[in-house]
């Protein structure tokens, strides 16, 4: 699963794994347009059922510019993921500069009222590198 999901995280038995896509059709470098898809996993090995309720990301431009973004769920939804089960999404991420990064937080409630974050692990958002 390593190839497919290079960065992982674990927080209490809730493991988010990322994997990411330079999209070139979707950037305009002359217009200082670059974007990526990004692929989240959510696993839950525990033994009771968790919802993701809310959503945290740092996202930081090759500058260093930082920008938080929070909300409600993720692509409009605020899933469930029973024991031994997992959950998948896609989301993208525009950039004006042709690298920055990701890192953040899902904000979870476990079936026994129970709250917590889990730690989304910090990812690259590269271009990739045509010779020359």
């Amino acid at each position: 699963m390593k190839a497919l999901f290079p960065f992982a995280a674990e927080t209490r038995e809730v493991t988010v794994r990322v994997s990411v896509s330079y999209l070139p059709e979707q950037s305009n470098p002359s217009g200082a347009r670059w974007f990526w898809a990004y692929h989240i996993r959510l696993e839950n090995d525990g033994a009771m059922a968790v919802q993701l309720m809310t959503r945290h990301w740092i996202i930081s431009d090759g500058r260093g510019n930082r920008h938080e973004v929070e909300g409600d769920g993720v692509v409009g939804e605020q899933p469930v993921i029973a024991p031994g089960a997992s959950y998948d999404y896609v989301s993208g991420c525009p950039l004006s500069t042709p690298s920055g990064s990701m890192v953040g937080s899902f904000g979870m409630v476990g079936e026994d009222g129970s709250t917590f974050d889990v730690t989304i692990p910090r990812f690259e958002l590269l271009t990739p590198v045509t010779a020359r």
